[in-house]
């Protein structure tokens, strides 16, 4: 466990390089959108599960690479896509 938490955080000092060496580039609106998106995206998909939860639907997206990436490239959209798609399953 403590050799995953390692890995994470070396992982995330290199995002943040790369993302500081981007920002000085032309491209930085475009992933400084995007960061945000899949910020906001997290902040969605926690707030919709405990919406859930609080109304008794056992439906729940995890907040994992994946699903950031659906939400950091759609938007809003994405997380629409998240629940469509746990919906459907659900069906």
């Amino acid at each position: 466990m403590e050799t995953y938490y390692g890995v994470a955080a070396i992982a995330g000092i290199c995002l943040l390089v790369l993302f500081m060496g981007a920002v000085k580039q032309k491209s930085a609106g475009v992933l400084l959108a995007f960061v945000l998106r899949v910020f906001v995206g997290a902040v969605g998909i926690c707030a919709v599960n405990s919406a859930l939860k609080s109304q008794g639907i056992a439906v729940a997206a995890g907040i994992n690479p994946v699903s950031l990436l659906t939400v950091g490239t759609l938007g809003i959209s994405g997380l629409a896509l998240i629940y469509a798609i746990l919906f459907y399953r659900l069906l």
